[in-house]
């Protein structure tokens, strides 16, 4: 079973085991809530069961010994009357956790870790005075119906590693063909088919007894083609529970999405390529201009659509990350003794996986701050009016082609007067620039590098820490983070985030003879500003815009190409990243356009400033900009 033959199947039921530990973690959150809820405790009934089952199948037996004894306890509950206690929730919960890890050691080695019989032990004596009770869980089918059919796909596909490893010959072969006997009779007991298993097991013996491993790669083949037919009602065990209802969906390998983005990207480049040659076409013939034309709004349009498609098979809902934090927040509100109770709205707005996954972390870092430092104590919150209950928000919505993340509090708020006081005491900013600050300003120093650490003896405790990590997560899936606060009443986050990662717009621009590309997302605007409005600031170039003073950056000499052009008046593109602001001098101003990054290579390869290429219709190429790295 741990050879690299079974990788496939191995990676099948970790995807499974995680989903699975997920929705019972869920539905025992939202047991501990409505201990009366049956359905819940259904469907934490099925998740034990089917864990149990796919342990048992990839020969985890530890793990399955765990599964059946919180399995048993909760089948017990099933049948009577009681409700669901909060000890056999945190037992429940415990055995999860103990699940997860083992499923990281199995991602990590292939197996689980040596003290997994002990850790198991542990787990049990939780559900049962004797952990050798639990013993009993081979050859159990899979009861439910969409279990069956869930891990199907996965037992045919077992059932034909076998037969190839049957047919390999060689040395070794009778310990393969042992292997393959046990194997596939282990898979077919635990999906109900008894019989095969049976003949497999009968053939097994028979090939042993004469040599002849035909005889097994022929009743593997034989059982193959029945199951390939629709599995039988009666084929999954009697009295089974309601099965929950399957999703319409296809897994696919995540390189495969990878690679069909790629060729996305290739596309374009090649539309890109049409455009010029229609604009090369109307200087010699204007039918056939007039006909590329035609072809390439054509073109254009299947583009569209095939990006369109592209990026919905790399979404997720929110629902993947939001639903992590209903453990998390518990755990936090009974460490700090807060009551604090998590409400999510907008869990099935989508973005992109990559957004989605890079979530959890700076949504963990500003939930554990709400908690800790914004949420008062319940005595606190009783004498200003509040609910001694306090209320964590987790939201997000779709604008556009934007994405918006919420975390909102009502706790006491963030005191704007008291990060004044304590930003001048420690010199962080000059006192003549902190009294010219609005209070947004002001309130957006708590992402200064640095600033919990000034601050963390401060009445603020701590507010701000972690924070300026928090901006530079999100800022590297190219989003926003934005505060709001009222004194006594709460505190927003937010996040604004793009919807998609694969494809990046910019407006390029010409600088020094090369073209460059400048991320729209940070973009504020385009200026023109004329040269006797440019200063001169400690031997580099600066001007004042809406009465604020922005760093002047001649984008083509900072790479070495292009003349000083402090004696002309400047096109410029002002645009800010990792809380610098600055603005981007320039020779020309161009197109918007999506594009696809590539790795820089070669010369290029490690350069800073630039976060990859891509090329243009005319076959040059487009540098696209690591504005973080410019504007510092």
């Amino acid at each position: 079973m741990r050879a690299a033959r079974m990788n496939e199947f191995l990676e099948y039921f970790l995807v499974e085991a995680r989903e699975l530990v997920e929705r019972a973690t869920s539905d025992l959150l939202m047991l501990e809530r409505a201990p009366s809820d049956r359905e819940r405790l259904d469907g934490v009934f099925r998740a034990f069961h089917t864990l149990k089952g796919g342990a048992s199948i990839v020969d985890f037996g530890p793990m399955s010994r765990a599964m059946h004894a919180a399995e048993e306890v909760l089948s017990a509950t099933r049948a009577s009357d009681q409700l669901v206690t909060p000890t056999l929730i945190s037992d429940c919960l415990t055995c999860l956790d103990q699940v997860d890890q083992w499923l990281d050691a199995v991602q990590d080695s292939g197996d689980l870790p040596g003290d997994a019989e002990a850790a198991a032990d542990r787990v049990i004596v939780r559900f049962t005075a004797d952990p050798k009770s639990a013993d009993d869980t081979q050859g159990k089918p899979i009861a439910t119906a969409s279990a069956v059919r869930a891990i199907l796909p996965a037992a045919i596909a077992v059932l034909q590693e076998q037969l190839s490893l049957l047919v390999t010959g060689g040395d070794g072969a009778e310990g393969r063909m042992a292997s393959a006997g046990r194997l596939a009779a282990n898979v077919l007991r635990h999906i109900a088919r008894l019989d095969d298993a049976k003949q497999i097991e009968r053939a097994f013996l028979q090939s042993r007894t004469s040599g002849d491993f035909t005889l097994l790669s022929a009743a593997i083949e034989r059982v193959v083609e029945k199951m390939r037919a629709p599995v039988p009602v009666e084929a999954v065990a009697a009295n089974a529970p309601r099965a929950a209802s399957t999703s319409r969906t296809l897994r696919v390998d995540t390189e495969r999405v990878n690679e069909l983005v790629n060729v996305t990207g290739e596309l374009i480049v090649a539309k890109n390529a049409v455009g010029h040659i229609a604009k090369l076409a109307m200087e010699a013939n204007n039918t056939l201009a007039a006909v590329i034309k035609d072809e390439h709004a054509r073109f254009d349009h299947l583009i569209e659509t095939l990006q369109r498609v592209v990026r919905g098979l790399r979404v997720l809902p929110m629902h993947v990350v939001f639903q992590r934090f209903s453990r998390q927040v518990r755990e936090m509100s009974e460490s700090h003794g807060k009551p604090v109770r998590l409400v999510t709205e907008g869990d099935k707005t989508e973005a992109d996986k990559a957004i989605v996954e890079m979530l959890f972390e700076p949504l963990l870092h500003v939930v554990r701050n709400a908690i800790d430092h914004g949420v008062e104590p319940a005595e606190q919150r009783a004498a200003a009016g509040k609910p001694s209950l306090a209320t964590l928000y987790l939201k997000a919505w779709r604008e556009g082609e934007r994405v918006v993340v919420e975390v909102e509090d009502d706790g006491g708020g963030i005191d704007v007067a008291k990060i004044r006081q304590a930003v001048a005491e420690r010199c962080l900013v000059s006192r003549e620039v902190l009294s010219a600050m609005s209070n947004a300003e002001v309130l957006d120093l708590i992402f200064l590098p640095g600033f919990s650490t000034a601050l963390e003896i401060t009445e603020l405790s701590g507010r701000g820490v972690g924070m300026d990590a928090v901006r530079t997560a999100i800022e590297r899936l190219r989003g926003r983070v934005l505060v709001e606060t009222r004194l006594g009443k709460g505190t927003t986050v937010r996040f604004v985030l793009p919807f998609s990662v694969m494809m990046t717009p910019v407006i390029t621009v010409e600088a020094g003879g090369q073209m460059f590309g400048i991320p729209l997302d940070a973009v504020i605007e385009t200026v023109r500003i004329p040269r006797e409005q440019i200063y001169s600031v400690g031997g580099a170039h600066a001007f004042v815009l809406h009465n604020q003073t922005i760093p002047l950056i001649e984008l083509g000499r900072t790479f070495g190409w292009g003349a000083d052009h402090a004696s002309f008046d400047a096109t410029v593109v002002v645009a800010s990243s990792g809380g610098q602001l600055g603005g981007l001098q320039v020779d020309r101003l161009g197109a918007h356009m999506e594009v696809m990054l590539k790795p820089t290579e070669g010369l290029l390869s490690g350069m800073p400033g630039i976060a990859g290429t891509t090329l243009l219709g005319d076959g040059s190429v487009l540098l696209v900009l690591n504005l973080e790295d410019v504007l510092q």
